[in-house]
């Protein structure tokens, strides 16, 4: 059975996103979402795209799968 980390990093990768910037992407959804708790899939999106990540377009699942990964890596508590 897959982690949930590698069927993020998949995802991802699918999305896109090489291996070396997948960290930097977490890393600014998990800001994104700190600085708006209440931000919904259309925010952030908008937001990751005034950061720079043009082409990257995250779906609900896969935003599910980041949630999960940042909680668990306590990067963030929701």
């Amino acid at each position: 059975m897959d982690k949930p980390e590698d069927i993020l990093r998949r995802r991802l990768t699918v999305k896109g996103l090489g291996a070396i910037a997948i960290p930097a992407f977490m890393r600014n959804i998990a800001n994104t979402i700190a600085g708006n708790s209440l931000a919904d899939l259309r925010q952030i999106n908008r937001q990751i795209h005034l950061l720079g990540w043009d082409e990257s377009e995250l779906d609900y699942y896969t935003l599910q799968h980041i949630l999960a990964c940042l909680e668990s890596e306590a990067l963030i508590s929701l």
